[in-house]
């Protein structure tokens, strides 16, 4: 039973782990990347649909994204929506696909961003943190009827060992961003 536990909170680990990658690859940190384009959606026939699916998203060069949709008619739209996101960036339409030139970040742009992936890194810990506490709870319930208070500590010290590995982690992925943030 309680390694069932323990291999459930991994899992909700790794998850929190991914989506925190999931969210700091949406942020513009300079370069071009297809990512930008996953948080974006158009209107397409009366529904939000996201870019990426609406379209072929690449990098030709590292300060350029180009976007070619599957359908022609979806372009209008496409534009709208990247004119429409908080990225601040300008589309150019030039009839079969969109190219965006990525500007260099401003170093009060460089800032903003850092303490965006400061704070998503933070909300990471805690959703780590959360679910130690489930984990531990559930091993403490255990206590009162299945396991004895020995066994209870070693399941405890091992969810706390594994929260730290996930904890460092997060602190690892957020190193790489903050250095890619401010790289120039």
């Amino acid at each position: 039973m309680p390694q069932s536990i323990k291999k459930n909170a991994e899992e909700r680990m790794q998850k929190a782990l991914a989506s925190l990658g999931k969210e700091l690859a949406s942020l513009r940190a300079g370069r071009a990347t297809p990512g930008l384009m996953d948080r974006i959606q158009a209107e397409y026939y009366g529904a939000l649909t996201p870019i990426n699916q609406l379209a072929n998203i690449t990098t030709p060069d590292p300060r350029t994204l180009l976007i070619q949709p599957w359908d022609k008619s979806s372009i209008a739209a496409i534009e709208k929506a990247i004119m429409k996101s908080d990225l601040g960036l300008t589309p150019a339409n030039d009839g079969s696909s969109i190219r965006i030139v990525i500007p260099p970040l401003t170093a009060e742009r460089r800032g903003e961003l850092v303490k965006l992936t400061r704070k998503s890194g933070e909300e990471a810990k805690v959703a780590v943190r959360n679910i130690r506490r489930d984990a531990n709870d559930e091993i403490k319930k255990l206590e009162k009827t299945d396991i004895s208070e020995d066994e209870s500590r070693r399941h405890q010290d091992d969810i706390q060992k594994m929260t730290d590995k996930y904890v460092a982690e997060v602190d690892k992925i957020l190193a790489a961003k903050e250095k890619e943030i401010t790289e120039v």
